[in-house]
């Protein structure tokens, strides 16, 4: 039985996740045009909280209605209105209704913002994203006012999510998103106090941390999620990474969820990206190797006390155990397997000893042209249209409470696609 995967752990601020698996952060895309929580996400995170999790992590809450990860993102940009504030606390009900723990993970798009809702972006500077098609726009670097804007923003976000009755917030530093390319030397060329160093460069993250502290109070558990690497050339290091753990360990973070890589490279997606992948200095570990930042996470654990989240491809119940036994994780995040296998957390901590994959079957391109796959923006794109396939899967959830196992991957991909338009139609 998943013996290590039962266990309860006691975080610093002193709130406890009654075990040790969490439902990683999926973008949900679910909300109304203007960014308010609906009954579909409640119906979502009602079927997630009754899975059995200790914690269920949020999709993107934006915190800048014009610098959305995706059309359909929750945006809490103001103080809310009683409105959204009743929204709020809907959605906080149905998420911990079985006694789990339900934390909101804030985050800004930065460049990462689609031409389809922003055509001008802002970012830590002007560096554009090398990616084929025009998807995004070349951003505009924030000025020093607008950087404590949103700082600001973040801790009004935060306490909304509080006061509503979320039991935690994640501040979203990975992934190429906005406090990610602040941290990246790669993108971030400022050469005011934001830029330069990494003392720098984690500024505005620290900013924020400790905003949102002062917010939400000692006793509110506060999570970072940070990359153990960009995997770029020039970009976000593992040896910058463990500073910066370092650095929130004693601005009284709670968790620090790993992860690593951007839209350019997205380890985080198992998806190829349109570069070589820079090989980070870490020494691999006798751990099962199917999940990708294991190694990172316990390279980590020797330098820091602060308790660790490692999500992205665990799918045996041995490999999660064999994490935690070893000191690579305090907590197991698992994501994609939770849009069919909604109760994988109870079926593991009963005795389960494998979550199947899923994604090992998606595949957008036919056989007969595997010879395309050779070129790396077809790659791309039948990465992404997986991707998306999964997408469907949590609209269907959200809608009817169902899934669809046998969903067409294109048919996926040109629905997804189509919602995102009729979204930002919606609003404009």
């Amino acid at each position: 039985m998943g013996i290590e995967l039962s266990r309860a752990l006691t975080l610093p601020c002193g709130a406890v996740l009654l075990n040790r698996i969490a439902k990683g952060a999926m973008t949900e895309g679910l909300a109304t045009p203007d960014g308010r929580p609906t009954p579909e996400l409640e119906r979502l995170y009602g079927i997630w909280s009754d899975g059995g999790a200790g914690m269920l992590l949020t999709g993107n809450i934006i915190i800048d209605k014009n610098h959305l990860e995706r059309p359909g993102n929750v945006v809490i940009d103001s103080a809310p209105d009683a409105d959204m504030a009743a929204r709020l606390a809907g959605w906080a009900k149905a998420g911990t209704r079985a006694g789990n723990h339900l934390w909101a993970q804030i985050s800004h798009g930065g460049r990462q913002t689609s031409k389809l809702v922003n055509p001008h972006p802002k970012s830590a500077s002007d560096v554009a994203l090398a990616l084929p098609g025009g998807q995004f726009g070349k951003p505009t670097p924030l000025t020093a006012e607008e950087i404590a804007d949103l700082v600001e923003r973040w801790a009004v976000a935060a306490k909304a999510c509080q006061d509503a009755g979320f039991t935690g917030v994640q501040i979203h530093g990975a992934h190429g998103y906005l406090i990610s390319q602040f941290l990246s030397p790669r993108v971030n060329l400022r050469t005011d106090e934001y830029g330069g160093s990494l003392e720098n460069r984690a500024r505005f993250l620290l900013e924020v941390v400790k905003a949102v502290r002062a917010a939400v109070g000692p006793a509110f558990p506060i999570s970072v999620k940070l990359n153990s690497a960009d995997f770029q050339k020039g970009g976000f290091v593992f040896e910058d990474s463990i500073s910066v753990v370092k650095w929130l360990e004693a601005a009284s973070i709670d968790l620090i969820e790993i992860s690593g890589g951007t839209y350019e490279q997205p380890k985080l997606m198992g998806v190829e990206g349109m570069e070589a992948e820079e090989v980070q200095n870490v020494a691999p570990s006798t751990a099962a190797r199917e999940a990708y930042f294991v190694d990172f996470a316990k390279a980590m654990q020797a330098e820091v006390d602060v308790p660790l989240m490692v999500t992205g491809g665990f799918r045996s119940r041995a490999a999660m155990e064999q994490a935690l036994e070893m000191g690579a994780a305090d907590v197991i995040g698992l994501g994609r397997p939770m849009c069919l296998m909604t109760d994988a957390p109870k079926q593991l901590i009963g005795g389960l000893e494998m979550l199947p994959r899923y994604e090992d079957k998606l595949d957008l391109i036919p056989d007969w042209l595997g010879f395309l796959k050779r070129f790396q923006t077809i790659k791309a794109v039948n990465g992404f249209a997986g991707i998306y396939w999964f997408y469907e899967q949590l609209w269907m959830l959200g809608h009817e409470g169902r899934v669809d196992e046998s969903y067409p991957v294109f048919k996926a991909f040109r629905q997804v696609e189509a919602r995102n338009k009729a979204i930002m139609a919606a609003r404009s």
